[in-house]
């Protein structure tokens, strides 16, 4: 018993070590996105009908740091704020596929053919689902139009802070806590996969063809996995046998596809926009993992790459030691409770929701935006570990306040009102 802990701890910590200094570097670029790409230049190129909105769509997906859980809420704002139907199922499917952590992780573990490939299927399912729907679907604006001052309330307190503050908080502390536990169990399952499975164990079972890989989107499709954190199982299936098509549909369909994304999606753009949804992810997993596998064929390229051998050893432990380090202060250390500062010299009313459904922090920055942008707010502070927005303003309408969340996605209930 000891040895096979002692066996899945050294997996843990190899698999740990390669992608640590590539996954620094993603959390280092998603910082920077934070500060350069506000969801207003986000909203102002999704509008509109046709082709254009859809390819923006996915296009701006790619690299946004977003999981299937954190995307829905996103998707929704864009969705109240002016974003086509097509548009917003465009961003719904590209998104959550990837990212600049998972895509960094994708290189340092599969090499540079499976990560160049991968965004690039991402890309591509988003453009085909969106299409799908506008062509498909009838293609009108939201019905909820936006609200007066939408955008500017919601960006009042970020842009106050100093943009390098802001920049590493997100990157380093609001992104990791996201991520932080799916990719630590990613990690331990990887361990056990490859201690526990011997090498190439897979291949006498499985091959480049179809089968496989409807197994992998089986798998994938209902379950819930993290863009990043689901990258090291792929590669310790890959290592045992599984082929790199095959890794690629589980890859696909795990982060872009489960149960909660697909009722969202049903209850808030209908029932065939969601069938579309469904049956684009399928079918365009099983023709990536087809290509995919194909060109591996072809160019008789195997997908185990050394790419750590590029950085020495040393790098890659203190970067491990720093990346445990930043995990267990984002998801360890507690978060300060909101607070509305109350103006001199004048009373304003306060009240506090207690808020169901937040997992992430784009849920709670969702929250605060469709709060902020209700009649008479003036502050709204979202805590997403106490499940909980403080809000400051005048004759504040708590059933108008509860339906802005509602809108959403999330629920809301009067916790506490006082006029102070």
């Amino acid at each position: 018993m000891i040895e096979i802990v002692r066996s899945v701890f050294s997996e843990f910590w190899t698999v740990l070590a390669e992608m640590s200094p590539y996954l620094l570097f993603g959390f280092f670029v998603a910082g920077l996105l934070s500060v350069l790409l506000s969801p207003e230049t986000v909203e102002r190129h999704l509008g509109g009908k046709g082709i254009l909105p859809v390819a923006k769509s996915a296009l701006f997906g790619v690299p946004l740091p977003l999981c299937s859980c954190g995307v829905i809420p996103v998707a929704a704002s864009l969705r109240r704020h002016g974003a086509s139907r097509g548009a917003t199922t465009a961003f719904l499917l590209s998104t959550p596929q990837t990212g600049v952590d998972s895509i960094f992780v994708t290189f340092s573990l599969l090499g540079l053919t499976f990560a160049v490939f991968r965004p690039i299927a991402a890309f591509v399912t988003g453009l085909v689902g969106g299409w799908l729907v506008v062509l498909l679907v009838s293609n009108g604006q939201t019905h909820d139009q936006p609200a007066a001052g939408s955008g500017d309330t919601w960006c009042t307190t970020d842009s106050k802070r100093n943009k390098l503050l802001r920049f590493l908080n997100y990157g380093f502390v609001d992104l990791p806590r996201d991520i932080g536990r799916a990719l630590l169990i990613g990690l331990v399952i990887a361990g056990i996969i490859s201690a526990a499975i011997p090498p190439r164990y897979f291949e006498g079972f499985t091959g480049i063809g179809i089968w496989p890989k409807i197994v992998m989107m089986l798998v994938g499709i209902p379950i819930y996995v993290c863009a990043t954190g689901s990258v090291p199982i792929a590669a310790a299936l890959v290592a045992k046998g599984i082929s790199p098509g095959a890794a690629l549909v589980f890859l696909m369909t795990g982060p872009a596809t489960n149960a909660a994304t697909i009722a969202i999606v049903w209850k808030t753009m209908g029932r065939r926009t969601a069938i579309i949804y469904l049956a684009t992810v399928a079918s365009c997993a099983l023709a990536s993992g087809m290509l995919l596998d194909y060109i591996f064929a072809v160019r008789l390229e195997t997908v185990v790459h050394h790419v750590h051998v590029m950085i020495p050893s040393f790098i890659n432990t203190a970067c491990a030691v720093l990346l445990l380090g930043v995990l267990a202060h984002a998801l360890l250390w507690p978060t300060p409770k909101p607070v509305v500062a109350v103006p001199p010299g004048g009373a304003m009313e306060t009240t506090t929701l207690q808020i169901g459904g937040m997992t992430c922090s784009h849920c709670a920055q969702t929250v605060q935006r469709a709060l902020s942008e209700c009649a008479g707010v003036t502050s709204a502070l979202v805590d997403l570990r106490s499940g909980t927005a403080v809000l400051g303003g005048k004759d504040l309408d708590i059933a108008s306040l509860c339906r802005a969340v509602e809108s959403v996605g999330y629920t809301a209930t009067l916790a506490d009102s006082h006029t102070g």
